[in-house]
């Protein structure tokens, strides 16, 4: 049923108009109130099958006319004769579901009364008198079929010629008993046989609709398996019903002894692989729960499998501990040959356990999840930069006045509507500790006050918030800030920052960069900090500081040696060659791939590794391969460029996906 919302005082509204919405607001309630005596057994038998609707004009929201709208097809008529529409369109047969709900053995269908004579209108005594005997004409004609077919009791026509009562009186409750009968017999039919599957075409299907149940794991609970529509369902198709215990049983523990047979032999078909880790860091302040570390396997092709999630409890798990897991789970992914993990990746909390790690088994490269490092920014921000400080706290305090000032709430949720076109109060963050992520409610808050800029103007503006203004302080505050102009340009400058540094880790947990992108990645972040910092006037200096430092923390010598021999970053010099970008290094980067080179290599061979490096630093690569390697193409769904045939044979810096 519409709603009746009351019409809004709305001053470009003419007196004409408003007069025309009363109307129509009022013939809607008052077809509700016949509708709803009629259910009670005191109005007509149509109104059980007929629904007044409200119709709107799109562009104004306000209401135009009244409708009718049959329950049983969906279909509308006009509001101006209930009963005529009734006549035509129930008792005529135009309604196609009507015969499922009245008798279906009812062939003749009774005498409207638009059929018959209309009587001279003389005076009113005279039309009073023509239509008693019209309607005692009505009541002898097919009297039994009319009353079949419509659902009333014939429960006062006799042979003498008494008078037929007609709906409306309490003794008729027949028609109501076999009207709810009906909706019962519609909602739950009987089962009727269904089509008959042999049992190897059950055991499809049922096999079938277990995968879909655990594809959709989390979405549709164990509940809805006993639903009664849902067994049902599956009686009328000829499917045996399925249990909790059947699905959480042996047919759960099969379905996870494939899977584990299959990571376990993709794991053995690859020649190296990276130990992938999350979830150290504690939540308790949050969720209450413990800790759940997920540990996965990085594939040379590219593709991720899970391995196993070990509880470590509450609270912070120590770096000596975080390191006997990592290498437990490394020793049980490849046993006695350790050697082909090549690394692990992890959250930057276990920094500690990763350096030992690489220093005990020289040939891994452990490093941290540049995902993390990225968003770790905002809260290096929120903390060093006065202006993020200064930029929230305004947010905070201008969300609460408003979510929490009844008057100033009203005014804003009614302009909100106007120009928005929705209503709803402004995001404040519920927790304000580092363990959520990203920052994500305090970017949500900034994002809602920043995109009701005009709605909030309008609000300070408002009669009601200027009389609060006079007597509190903080609403004078308030209103001072909403109606600066600094105010809106600092908000704009953080949250552009705040989207820039979501917007890489967003990039980075889609591509999964290798290690070698991870240089050119933070070069091209500070490029655009340095732009962001140009338009919005910000100075330079302590900026760069912060992000400087937060490179420093994430940084490892292997980011500068797969960089220099990646042949993607080649680059051609005067003579033509294709040379290692060696001078995109700092002199300690240059050092850094001497001395990771000769660790990962043997100490026998040590020294032809380095001369290696040298040819390659003097020679580079063949002109015809390079260009070869170099070839780009525009991802359709990205829109960037990417290379044509990009090798995934080095260990990626992606975390392991949720």
């Amino acid at each position: 049923m519409a709603s009746t919302s009351s019409t809004p005082s709305d001053p470009s509204i003419s007196i004409h108009d408003d007069t025309a919405i009363r109307a129509v607001n009022k013939r809607y309630q008052g077809l509700v109130t016949v509708k709803t005596k009629a259910i009670k057994g005191k109005g007509a038998w149509y109104w059980a099958h007929l629904e007044p609707i409200l119709m709107k004009n799109p562009d104004t929201h306000l209401p135009k006319a009244v409708k009718l709208k049959c329950c049983l097809c969906e279909a509308v008529f006009s509001a101006s004769n209930p009963s005529r529409t009734a006549t035509e369109h129930l008792k005529k047969g135009t309604c196609p579901n009507f015969v499922s709900v009245s008798r279906p053995n009812s062939a003749i269908s009774p005498l409207p009364i638009s059929s018959l004579p209309s009587p001279p209108s003389n005076n009113h005594r005279k039309r009073g008198s023509q239509m008693g005997t019209a309607l005692k004409s009505l009541a002898l004609v097919e009297s039994n079929r009319y009353c079949d077919q419509v659902g009333y009791i014939n429960s006062g026509f006799t042979p003498k010629g008494q008078d037929l009562v007609l709906s409306g009186g309490k003794e008729d409750l027949g028609a109501l008993a076999m009207l709810e009968d009906s909706v019962k017999r519609l909602k739950s039919p009987k089962a009727s046989p269904g089509p008959l599957l042999n049992k190897d075409q059950i055991d499809s299907a049922l096999e079938l609709l277990s995968d879909w149940f655990y594809e959709v794991c989390g979405s549709v609970s164990f509940s809805s398996l006993e639903h009664p529509t849902f067994r049902a369902f599956l009686n009328q198709v000829g499917l045996p019903c399925l249990s909790r215990r059947e699905l959480s049983g042996a047919r759960l523990d099969n379905r996870f002894y494939e899977a584990k047979s299959e990571v376990e032999a993709r794991i053995r078909d690859a020649m190296f692989f990276q130990v992938a880790c999350n979830g150290w860091k504690s939540n308790k302040c949050c969720s209450g729960e413990d800790n759940l570390v997920k540990f996965g396997v990085n594939l040379p092709n590219g593709t991720s499998v899970f391995h196993k999630a070990v509880m470590t409890g509450g609270g912070t798990v120590s770096s000596k501990y975080a390191e006997e897991i990592m290498w437990e789970a490394v020793t049980g992914i490849c046993g006695g040959g350790s050697q082909r993990c090549v690394g692990i990746v992890s959250d930057k909390y276990m920094t500690e356990a990763l350096r030992n790690l690489e220093i005990q088994y020289q040939w891994m490269v452990n490093i941290s999840c540049q995902v993390q490092g990225f968003v770790s920014l905002i809260k290096d921000f929120s903390k060093e930069l006065q202006l993020f400080r200064t930029v929230i706290e305004n947010c905070l305090k201008l969300a609460n006045f408003v979510n929490n000032a009844s008057q100033v709430r009203s005014s804003f949720q009614k302009y909100r509507m106007q120009v928005l076109d929705y209503t709803g109060l402004l995001r404040v963050p519920w927790c304000r500790c580092d363990c959520v992520k990203d920052f994500a409610p305090v970017y949500a808050m900034l994002e809602d006050v920043l995109s009701c800029a005009r709605v909030l103007q309008m609000v300070i503006l408002d009669e009601a918030c200027k009389m609060i203004c006079a007597e509190d302080p903080v609403a004078r505050e308030v209103s001072a800030m909403v109606q600066s102009e600094v105010f809106w340009n600092e908000l704009d400058a953080v949250y552009s920052l705040m989207k820039l540094i979501r917007g890489m880790a967003q990039d980075i947990e889609t591509e999964r960069p290798l290690i070698g992108e991870c240089l050119p990645l933070w070069q091209e972040f500070k490029a655009k900090v340095k732009e962001w910092g140009a338009r919005f006037n910000i100075a330079e200096g302590q900026v760069e500081k912060i992000v400087e430092k937060r490179f420093r923390k994430n940084y490892h010598p292997a980011w500068s040696a797969a960089f220099i021999l990646d042949p993607r970053y080649l680059m051609r010099d005067t003579s033509g060659k294709y040379l290692p970008p060696f001078k995109c290094l700092t002199h300690e980067q240059e050092k850094d791939v001497d001395k990771l080179i000769t660790r990962l290599a043997s100490r026998e061979e040590a020294h032809v590794a380095l001369m290696e490096l040298m040819k390659w630093r003097s020679e580079g690569l063949d002109p015809l391969y390079a260009q070869a390697v170099q070839v780009k193409q525009r991802d359709p769904l990205t829109g960037k460029m990417k290379d044509c045939k990009s090798s995934r044979q080095q260990t990626s810096v992606g975390n392991l996906p949720e």
